[in-house]
């Protein structure tokens, strides 16, 4: 008889802080903060691209220091690659 008590003293204490965390009240509105990673789909990538790129962090995703070593040799790559008439927008021929 001692555990049902227990067992009740602890579900009543447990409703009540999770009443007490939410106010009662239901969840807000959600909706999409993060901004957009835009990069041209209508042309191959660039080197100028790559400097433009910035992911949005979150809890469980990549290492940031990883993602940005290889978005560096991307561009270093892509940046070797390109003649200047190619980052001025000009199609070679």
């Amino acid at each position: 008889m001692t555990w049902f008590f227990i067992a009740l003293i602890v579900a009543v204490l447990g409703v009540a802080v999770v009443v007490g965390i939410s106010g009662g009240a239901t969840m807000g509105p959600v909706y999409d903060d993060r901004s957009d990673v835009v990069i041209p789909a209508d042309r191959p990538l660039r080197a100028s691209d790559l400097d433009r790129v910035r992911f949005n962090t979150a809890v469980r995703g990549y290492r940031m220091d990883e993602v940005d070593a290889l978005l560096a040799r991307l561009r270093t790559e892509l940046a070797d690659g390109e003649s200047p008439a190619d980052e001025s927008g000009e199609v070679r021929g």
